[in-house]
């Protein structure tokens, strides 16, 4: 008797290659999808600019399926992929905000689409290869952070709703980078010492400049400080983001970095680094892995970017939205990108940060 019926999400890089063997092996009646999400055809996939999505990826995840004997199928979701993550990439540019489109396609296509599609054909759950790990042993679903901290990826999940987290595996939660790449070797997987994904799968070369540059029309404006001062020109906002300092084309004896954008004025704000800090915020779409608000105000580490340390805050709910106050100011807040609370290894929620809270 199985565990239950799984789809597996192969991108044909070893983590998710990983989690359907160690799934199979648990018991669970798997079959592995690979999701065509972006047409490589005619760009530069090779080397240290490939992304994911290329005909070589795909071709790992059937060999991983043969091996570990699972159907392995390909379903297109080019159209949905472009509506609700390439599209909202470029919108998010020219708002003059920072995206991160990893979030928009675990949102969308893994944790929506792929998840009710997968329902509809009678599967009980999805797997991903998160470094994350799920407790479903309560009455609601909590959400951990991965073993590894150099991998954990509980960032990029704060947005599931406890009707997704019922029917999510998280197989790789429990284990390091190393002990995934010595299980491949052990179990004679061709993807074991495959390099991991870099880049935006959708963006040649990791140049989004170029890429959104083909998309729109970029519209000039005054590059000023933070007194109104004008500076310099720009060729547009969605050339920036906030901590930004290559690119100003402006000289002055101390460095200048982009404090921040204003999208109705098309002004670039640059300042000096100490004006980059900040110590309240507010996040919109806030979402709490419980999937109730909080009544009163809670004390949380806060992290405002992927790669960042949490940091000691206070977060006072306001229904959807969340006014974040750190104990002690922040480098570059950065409008579009996630603010993700936690509760020492859990994953409370998080939101999306809107603007500051100045004084």
């Amino acid at each position: 008797m199985t565990k239950g019926k799984a789809v597996v999400a192969m991108s044909g890089g070893v983590d998710s290659s990983v989690a359907a063997y160690i799934l199979k092996d648990q018991g669970y009646d798997l079959v592995g999808i690979t999701m065509k999400l972006w047409d490589q055809d005619g760009l530069n996939a090779t080397g240290s600019n490939r992304g994911c999505c290329t005909l070589e990826d795909v071709e790992d995840a059937r060999r991983v399926c043969q091996i570990i004997d699972i159907p392995h199928y390909v379903v297109n979701f080019q159209k949905e992929f472009q509506e609700h993550v390439i599209d909202y990439f470029c919108s998010e540019y020219q708002k003059g905000r920072t995206p991160h489109p990893c979030l928009a396609c675990n949102d969308k296509i893994k944790f929506d689409f792929l998840m009710n599609q997968s329902s509809l054909l009678g599967f009980d759950y999805i797997a991903t290869g998160h470094y994350a790990r799920m407790d479903r042993t309560g009455n609601s679903p909590r959400l951990f952070t991965g073993v590894d901290s150099g991998k954990d990826q509980s960032y990029v999940l704060f947005n599931l709703r406890p009707n997704q987290s019922e029917h999510l595996l998280l197989p790789l939660g429990d284990y390091t980078k190393n002990d995934i790449r010595d299980i491949a070797r052990t179990a004679g997987l061709p993807v074991a010492e495959k390099p991991d994904s870099q880049e935006i799968c959708f963006i040649p070369q990791n140049d989004y400049r170029a890429f959104i540059t083909e998309r729109f029309e970029s519209n000039p404006g005054d590059i000023v400080d933070s007194k109104g001062m004008v500076l310099g020109q720009h060729q547009g906002i969605e050339f920036f983001t906030v901590g930004q300092r290559k690119g100003l084309g402006i000289n002055q004896s101390r460095p200048l970095f982009v404090l921040g954008i204003d999208r109705d004025s098309r002004r670039v704000i640059v300042g000096h680094a100490e004006e980059l800090m900040q110590d309240r915020v507010w996040a919109s779409s806030v979402n709490y892995i419980s999937g109730l608000v909080p009544q009163e105000i809670m004390k949380v580490d806060a992290k405002i970017r992927y790669k960042a340390q949490p940091a000691s805050a206070t977060v006072i709910p306001h229904g959807s939205w969340s006014e974040i106050k750190f104990d002690e100011p922040q480098r570059a807040i950065t409008p579009g990108q996630a603010i993700v609370f936690y509760d020492d290894d859990e994953v409370i929620g998080g939101g999306f940060i809107e603007g500051l809270l100045l004084d």
